[in-house]
């Protein structure tokens, strides 16, 4: 049997896929305040879930901070030649040699 929760989530959700298909640049916050003017009462937070579940996405996506990184410093030729490989473990440990400034005693 089916529930009537089930029923009226599938309800909601055509509410949302409607909205949706209306401009596909709405977001989960403006579908429900179109869903709640079509008469179906629903949280945002119950907008997003339904949507995430669904599938239903904007088409309009905002871009995030942080994704054009410059490359690191180059990576150089071992010129030294040393081989840093251990017996067992905990008997070779390595560092790497930079400042690291402290409160008392300037740089390191």
């Amino acid at each position: 049997p089916i529930r009537d929760a089930d029923v009226l989530r599938a309800y909601r959700i055509n509410a949302l896929h409607d909205a949706h298909e209306d401009d596909p640049t709405f977001g989960y916050r403006y579908l429900a305040d179109e869903a709640r003017r079509a008469g179906w009462r629903m949280s945002r937070r119950t907008a997003w879930k339904l949507c995430s579940q669904a599938g239903i996405l904007s088409s309009a996506q905002r871009f995030r901070r942080g994704k054009g990184k410059k490359a690191g410093p180059p990576v150089f030729d071992d010129h030294v030649q040393r081989v840093f490989r251990a017996d067992a473990p905990n008997r070779v440990w390595l560092t790497d040699i930079t400042e690291h400034r402290t409160t008392t005693e300037g740089k390191l």
